[in-house]
C-alpha cells in the first residue's frame, strides 16, 4: 500500500480565489513545474469544472502521460484519482481549503505508486517535490 505525503501552506486569498486557480488546468504548465501539458477531457456542467483531465508530467524520477478523474466539493476540497497511465499505478490526492484569518490554509495530500519497482524513499521524495513545488507555485500564482 502506498503511503500518503502531505503539506500545508497559507495563501493570502479567499478559498474561491485559490480554487479558481486549482480548477484552471490550462494554467498548470505555467505554475506547477512538473506539468508540461494539460487537456480537459470532460466537464461536469452542474459544477462547471473539469472531471477528467489529461496531463503530461515530468517530475524527474517520474515522467508520464496520464488521465485523472476529479470530484469537487464547492471551494472546500477537490480530490483526484488516477484513471489511466503509462507508468503509474496510483496518483491520488486532494487539495483541502480552509478559510483562516488573513487568507486560506491549503493542504495538499498525494499518493504516488509506480508500475516499476522503486524504493519507498524515492517515491516519497518525488511526492514531496511535487507537493512543495505545487504549493509554492499555487501561492505565487494566486497572490500575483
Amino acid at each position: 500500500m502506498a503511503e500518503r505525503t502531505s503539506s500545508t501552506i497559507t495563501i493570502d486569498a479567499t478559498p474561491a480565489e485559490v480554487m479558481a486557480v486549482i480548477a484552471g488546468f490550462e494554467g498548470y504548465p505555467e505554475w506547477t513545474g512538473e506539468v508540461k501539458e494539460t487537456e480537459v477531457l470532460e466537464i461536469d456542467e452542474s459544477v462547471g469544472r473539469a472531471v477528467r483531465v489529461r496531463f503530461k508530467l515530468d517530475a524527474g524520477v517520474i515522467s508520464d502521460e496520464h488521465v485523472l478523474g476529479y470530484t469537487w466539493e464547492d471551494d472546500r476540497e477537490v480530490r483526484w484519482t488516477l484513471v489511466t497511465s503509462q507508468m503509474l499505478k496510483a496518483l491520488d490526492g486532494r487539495y483541502a481549503l480552509s478559510p483562516i484569518a488573513g487568507g486560506t490554509e491549503v493542504t495538499y495530500e498525494l499518493t504516488v505508486d509506480v508500475k516499476i519497482p522503486m524504493l519507498g524513499m524515492l517515491k516519497r521524495k518525488a511526492e514531496k517535490v511535487i507537493i512543495d513545488r505545487a504549493l509554492t507555485g499555487l501561492k505565487k500564482r494566486v497572490e500575483s
